[in-house]
């Protein structure tokens, strides 16, 4: 972020730290209301401008300018939350008199099911088709298992360290968004794999050197986000799924074949890491949309 002049500029710094020191937000968070917030100061008509002066016409000309450009709904009321979070910082501090995003309506971001995969489509993505007992096919299966077995967020997978593993309980301790902890159960085929790729695999990537992370690469550094899902379009591709599926696909699939067989939607909140249940609810549109397919194709006048 350019640092230009103007009491605006000083206060978005303070904003900034209010963020990660007393909100305590995760650095990609606090990254997302930078920008925002960045790209709202310098889009206004006098770098200088003093925080006071902001009136709601500078809010709509920003935000219809980003329409203008085709920005996403979704990045749009995100952008509008931001500001939301910025005035009301300054007014709490007494730095301006109002807020000028009231009465600024938060558009709602058209909300889009997420795309999962079909038991037969999880079946064939974790056979695999490589020779599991060399160590990167090994590791490859682990991690693909683990992800559907416990709805990992990906960044949570490639950087679980080894010590938040319990084989023998079947559970793995997360640490999510917000430096949130939990527990998250995984079953016994997903044990056999890690436990494999740990006894078998993980040493003879790591060539005796040390990790604190369960998933390594060949050079013995943690596993990225990009290379496991390069791996997992390659398995895709081999295994003919042509369903457009990344890492995240395992996760929806993880959530909404619970939903499917029954499991509580609390219970699912809880698995995935969602400090709001209303997240986890796009599940239960995915169970209507499955019982509404049914009814069509079962009942005598559907």
């Amino acid at each position: 972020m350019a640092r230009q002049p103007g009491g605006l500029w000083s206060r978005l710094e303070l904003f900034l730290h209010h963020l990660t020191v007393e909100r305590q937000l995760a650095a990609n968070t606090v990254g997302a209301y930078r920008d925002d917030l960045a790209a709202f100061l310098a889009s206004l008509p006098d770098p200088c401008l003093s925080p006071d002066l902001v009136n709601p016409n500078h809010i709509r000309a920003f935000l219809n300018q980003a329409h203008l450009r085709g920005l996403s709904s979704r990045s749009h009321a995100r952008r509008l939350s931001a500001l939301r979070g910025f005035f009301r910082f300054l007014l709490a501090e007494g730095t301006v008199e109002h807020d000028p995003t009231a009465g600024i309506e938060l558009p709602k971001p058209k909300q889009t099911l997420p795309v999962s995969l079909t038991l037969g489509e999880v079946d064939r993505l974790l056979a695999g088709d490589e020779d599991s007992a060399c160590p990167l096919p090994l590791r490859n299966r682990a991690m693909l298992h683990l992800l559907y077995a416990t709805g990992l967020r990906v960044s949570e997978l490639v950087r679980l360290p080894v010590a938040a593993i319990n084989l023998s309980s079947g559970y793995v301790r997360v640490l999510g968004k917000g430096d949130k902890e939990r527990l998250v159960p995984f079953g016994e085929v997903a044990r056999e794999w890690v436990e494999q790729y740990l006894t078998h695999g993980r040493p003879l990537l790591l060539k005796g050197r040390t990790s604190p992370f369960v998933f390594v690469t060949s050079r013995g550094t943690a596993m990225t986000r990009l290379r496991f899902w390069q791996i997992v379009q390659e398995v895709c591709q081999n295994q003919g799924i042509s369903k457009p599926i990344s890492p995240h696909t395992l996760r929806h699939s993880f959530a909404t074949h619970l939903v499917e067989n029954g499991a509580d939607l609390r219970s699912v909140q809880m698995m995935l890491g969602h400090a709001d249940i209303a997240t986890t609810q796009i599940y239960t549109h995915v169970d209507a949309r499955r019982l509404k397919t049914a009814h069509r194709k079962f009942h005598p006048r559907g």
